[in-house]
């Protein structure tokens, strides 16, 4: 069986291009297409995409929203997370040598 990976991929600055959280329902999001094409690959290949945003979660149906609107596949949504730094703490298996944790940071609005 082919293991899968798992994304955990933030939305604001990562998908979107970044806005501050008092518009976001007055303005457009604007998608940041190398980052969604690099999803919609990541998602034909059946590897499961977890987005993750600070956003509050009274924002949620809006996020949604936008998402599905822009075309943005993913298989979970988790909300109102913190804004500082994010850790990945994973095990490594010691009968599979290769690291099980990988972190990309991205300039804002770059894309992927």
């Amino acid at each position: 069986m082919d293991k899968k990976n798992t994304y955990f991929v933030d939305i604001d600055g990562t998908i979107f291009i970044y806005r501050k959280f008092e518009t976001y329902e007055s303005t457009e999001a604007q998608v940041i297409k190398s980052t969604k094409q690099f999803l919609q690959q990541v998602n034909d290949e059946g590897h499961m995409i977890i987005l993750t945003t600070a956003r509050p979660e009274y924002l949620r149906e809006h996020t949604e929203y936008e998402l599905t609107k822009n075309g943005i596949p993913y298989h979970k949504l988790i909300m109102q997370i913190e804004r500082g730094p994010r850790y990945l703490i994973n095990d490594m298996d010691p009968n599979n040598p290769g690291e099980r944790a990988i972190c990309y940071n991205l300039k804002r609005d770059g894309g992927i």
